[in-house]
This record gives structure tokens, C-alpha cells and sequence, in this order.
């Protein structure tokens, strides 16, 4: 680790950044291990991409920002992203602070809890303690151990026991400043036999200078419970995202990932579904597109533990330009998981020479009486298609989209919030017109 990597994340600057924010004894411990462990441990092993040349620790960790009262304080850019929020339950995030949040009256006389995780650990500490780096380890790798040295910001999501959330609760992170780190931890628990819908959307506003965000979530599904995640990536081209989301289900809970990696920069997305519960299911959507020479690894994976565990998987992925992205599908069934099902497909549409998609379908099967599949592709525009459209009178440009969208299709149409769906589809439009 350089000196100026030293200096900006050393344990004096942790310390002094905990105790500013009154954090309890053990958060502030967790954040010293970290720290003094990162020079130490390894970068992650990512299947066909390596880490070594990208940026990983050039920005500066704590930005504060000034609270709003209001969204009309908002720049209109910004402000048009908030009007796809349904409801009063929404967290917006800029920089290093959170300078907004509003949570209806109606899901607090309920009990649920949805706050900023400082917030959280102020006035739920027990609670938060119970679950929080649970499921994603400080210690399992470089990024991860970077992460939780430096968190600042996400999300804290409660909802009691036999409780239905039934408007979303929608969160936005913004990355409004140079070399700025963008590192917050989303906390989001279901107890048995409820069900909550949590969106997010992150995006930046920034000049063009080397920036990074780092991301956890980490979701805990109770028995019988459901939870929804939907999230949209725009960050541009400078800023290097790296996002681990990781969900434990119960006995008969379900997790949903709706995904649409859309940024300009390089992108390392690792999505998991620990299936711990007989009966329980998760289902993951991905859709990516990939402009200039952006790198991207996506990796979609559910294990499973759990009797009559289901999962479906489907990622779908368009590259253009010099864009390379690896999409990553694993299927680990194991010893014990009996009548289990893993179904998984991986789909790559290259729209240049230059771009590179592979996709690598993998079935970890331990278990004999069982059922999985897996199905994936690579390849270019089909000119039979091409030709059939521009036979009748449609022009090449407008016959690619067609193909293109048709593509999509089945990615885009699984997604049932009309919030996710529209902003979705606008960061379609946007990186096939570059």
C-alpha cells in the first residue's frame, strides 16, 4: 500500500471517522481489523478477469454533504430520477452522507424500519448487531476487507414478523464529486411470513476523474417470507463499481434479483442466493450493456442447502464497441438437497468485432435426485433476421434495435415495478444510441 493510500485510509483517519459518527466499540473494531488487514490479503479470484490493473483504493473515503429538507433542493437531473419513486418511503444518498429520507407514517405504525444503517445502529444497535457482516465476511478478500474499513451510508431495512411492505422502499446513491468513494452497506431483514419490494438506483453527476464505489448487501429472508430486490447502475465511464449482494432464505422464502448493470465504467457484480431453507427459491434477471472499452464480470450463483430448493436463473448481455464482460452463472446443489431444481441460461449478443462476451454456465451437483439445467450463448446478430426486417422497408439502424430489444425482451418484461422497468429501459435507450 502506498503513502498516500496510508494516509487517506490509515487507522487514524477509521478512528477518527467512528467516533465523529458515535458508532459503537465493536463497529469501530470491525473497522481497525479491516484496515490493518488490507495490504495483506488477496484481491478476489474473478473467473476470466483480473483485478490487478484496476482501480481499487484511488478516491478519498469520506465526502460529507449537507442535509435537504425538502426534494425541491434537488438538481432537476436529479430530481427527475425521484419522480419514479412510488410513495413517500424513499433514502437518497450523496456522496459519503445521506442527505434525505422520508418514511411513511403507515409502515412505522407497522414496525417496519427503513433508515440510514448509522441511524440504525444509533436507535436498533442489538438488532443491527444480529445481522450485520453475517453473511459477507470482512476478511474473505481484499475489496471486502476495504469495505467495511471505510463503509459510509446505505441502508438499514426491518420488516416484523407477518408484516407485507406493499409500496417499495427505493434508495438512490449518488456520486456527485471527483475521486470520490461511494461505499455504503445495505442491511435488509424479512422475519417469517413477510414481504417487502427494496429499489435502488445508483448514478453520478461527477467531472471526469478516477472514482470508486464498493457496495455489500446483504439480505436475510425469513421462513415464508419475500424479498424483492431491484436495483440500476448509471454510473459513468471513471467510476469503477464493485457490488457484492449476497441472501440467505429460510424455509420456504424467496428472494427475486432484478438487475440492470448499465454503467459506463469497468464492473465487477457477484450475486448470490444462499438457499438454507427446504422450499426455499431465489430467481435472478440481469441485464448488461457494455459501451468503449468498459470490463465487466457478473456473476449470478445460488447454492443450495435446502430440500426442494428452486432456482432460475437469466442473464442477457449486449456488447458494443471494445466491451468485454464475462457473464458468470453457478449452480451448486449439495449433498443432502434432495428434489432440488437449478435452472440457469447466459446469453451474449456482440454488436462489434472488437467486443468480447463470454458466458460460462457452471452445475456443482452433489446430489443424485435432483433436476438442473443450464443453457448459454454467444454470438453475433443473426443477418437472416437483419435481412427479413430490412426486406420490409425497415432500415439496418432500426432493424438492430428491433433485434436487439427482441433480445432483451425477456429480461426486460420479467421486471413487475413500472419504476424499475421505465428507468431500465431509459438506460437501454441511452447506452444503444452511444
Amino acid at each position: 500500500m502506498s503513502t498516500d493510500v496510508k494516509a487517506r485510509f490509515g487507522s487514524e483517519v477509521v478512528t477518527q471517522f467512528s467516533s465523529e459518527l458515535k458508532e459503537p466499540e465493536w463497529i469501530r473494531q470491525m473497522r481497525l481489523k479491516a484496515i490493518d488487514a488490507y495490504p495483506n490479503l488477496d484481491l478476489p479470484a474473478l473467473e476470466k478477469t483480473k483485478l490487478t490493473n484496476w482501480n481499487i483504493d484511488q478516491f478519498s473515503p469520506y465526502k460529507y454533504e449537507r442535509s435537504i429538507s425538502s426534494l425541491d433542493e434537488l438538481p432537476d437531473d436529479v430530481k427527475e430520477l425521484v419522480s419514479t419513486a412510488q410513495g413517500r418511503n424513499i433514502l437518497i444518498q450523496k456522496n459519503s452522507s445521506v442527505i434525505f429520507q422520508d418514511t411513511s407514517e403507515e409502515i412505522q405504525k407497522q414496525g417496519v424500519i427503513f433508515t440510514d444503517l448509522h441511524t440504525a445502529l444509533e436507535k436498533h444497535e442489538d438488532l443491527v448487531k444480529k445481522y450485520f457482516a453475517q453473511s459477507i465476511k470482512w476478511d474473505e478478500h481484499k475489496l471486502t476487507a476495504l469495505h467495511y474499513a471505510l463503509w459510509n451510508g446505505g441502508v438499514f431495512v426491518y420488516v416484523p414478523r407477518n408484516v407485507e411492505v406493499e409500496l417499495p422502499l427505493q434508495a438512490m446513491y449518488w456520486a456527485a464529486e471527483e475521486e470520490v468513494g461511494l461505499l455504503p452497506h445495505i442491511l435488509i431483514v424479512a422475519e417469517d411470513n413477510s414481504s417487502v419490494t427494496y429499489v435502488d438506483n445508483y448514478f453520478s453527476t461527477r467531472n471526469q476523474k478516477p472514482a470508486v464505489h464498493n457496495g455489500l448487501v446483504e439480505v436475510f429472508v425469513g421462513q415464508n417470507a419475500r424479498v424483492r430486490f431491484a436495483s440500476v447502475r448509471t454510473m459513468d465511464q471513471d467510476m469503477t463499481d464493485y457490488i457484492i449482494r449476497r441472501a440467505v432464505v429460510g424455509r420456504d422464502g424467496s428472494i427475486e434479483w432484478l438487475l440492470g448493470e448499465m454503467n459506463d465504467g469497468n464492473t465487477v457484480s457477484d450475486n448470490t442466493s444462499l438457499l438454507k431453507g427446504d422450499g426455499s427459491k431465489s430467481l435472478s434477471r440481469v441485464v448488461s450493456i457494455g459501451t468503449g472499452d468498459q470490463k465487466q464480470n457478473i456473476t449470478s450463483r445460488a447454492m443450495h442447502d435446502g430440500k426442494h430448493s428452486d432456482s432460475n436463473m437469466l442473464a442477457k448481455g449486449v456488447m458494443k464497441d471494445a466491451a468485454t464482460s464475462i457473464f458468470n452463472g453457478i449452480t451448486k446443489i449439495e449433498k443432502g438437497a434432495s428434489k432440488s431444481n437449478g435452472e440457469q441460461a447466459e446469453n451474449v449478443l456482440m454488436l462489434s468485432e472488437k467486443a468480447r462476451g463470454d458466458a460460462n454456465p457452471i452445475l456443482l451437483i452433489d446430489e443424485d435426485d435432483v433436476t438442473a439445467g443450464h443453457a448459454a450463448s454467444v454470438g453475433q446478430i443473426n443477418e437472416m433476421q437483419m435481412y427479413y426486417l430490412m426486406s420490409r422497408g425497415i432500415s439496418k439502424e432500426e432493424a438492430e434495435q428491433l433485434i436487439i430489444r427482441g433480445f432483451l425482451a425477456p429480461v426486460v418484461a420479467d421486471i413487475p415495478l413500472d419504476s424499475v422497468k421505465e428507468r431500465l429501459e431509459q438506460a437501454i435507450e441511452r447506452k444503444l444510441a452511444r
